[in-house]
């Protein structure tokens, strides 16, 4: 199975319900790790572009990569007012974005890291930190709970993931556990802070 199985045939569904929260309630606990001149920014399973969109109004250059063609569609309609540069690229290798010189002073996955299998995750661990600036920082947000049917996941830990990160140079500087913001009972997330 695909790490985007379900969600093309899902995306109308889903637009919906990503765009029923907004970016500064999905990213509370994290906020203070966003810089606050304007930077560039890698959004990466951008979805609607929910996210790249409120980036994009706090004057930050967005590159939003999203695989699935569907959602891609649904974030180009909803934010065409937004610049937000959308580009057709997927984990773990992002063979688009490697061809191109452009790094980032963020990097930003929220929902995308347990679609990877253990394989796949060692292999997107390099490449996200080969995409960032000097100091530049990683945002990744963790799901916890039962796999929605038709969808791969993954039960991923924060231990798993900042362990694997300090292999390729990215040290933890925050890491937070919150209840689901669509107040889904049997969910929760792990929220961590990385920086190269």
């Amino acid at each position: 199975m695909s790490s985007t199985a379900g969600y093309g045939e899902a995306a109308d569904t889903l637009a919906e319900q990503y765009e029923s929260v907004s970016f500064a309630d999905v990213h509370r606990d994290v906020l203070h790790l966003f810089p606050i001149e304007p930077s560039s920014i890698l959004d990466i399973g951008a979805g609607t572009g929910r996210d790249a969109a409120a980036l994009s109004d706090l004057g930050h250059r967005v590159v939003a990569v999203e695989p699935t063609p569907q959602l891609r569609a649904h974030g180009q309609r909803i934010h065409a007012a937004n610049d937000i540069e959308w580009v057709d690229d997927s984990l773990p290798n992002l063979t688009v974005l490697y061809k191109r010189p452009q790094r980032f002073n963020l990097i930003l996955l929220t929902a995308v890291w347990m679609h990877l299998d253990q394989h796949e995750r060692s292999s997107a661990m390099k490449h996200i930190s080969g995409l960032l600036l000097p100091e530049g920082r990683v945002v990744i947000s963790l799901r916890h709970g039962p796999v929605p049917a038709g969808r791969q996941m993954y039960d991923v830990s924060a231990e798993e993931t900042v362990a694997l990160a300090r292999h390729f140079g990215l040290h933890l500087i925050h890491d937070c556990e919150r209840a689901d913001p669509l107040g889904r009972h049997d969910v929760r997330w792990s929220y961590l802070g990385l920086q190269l």
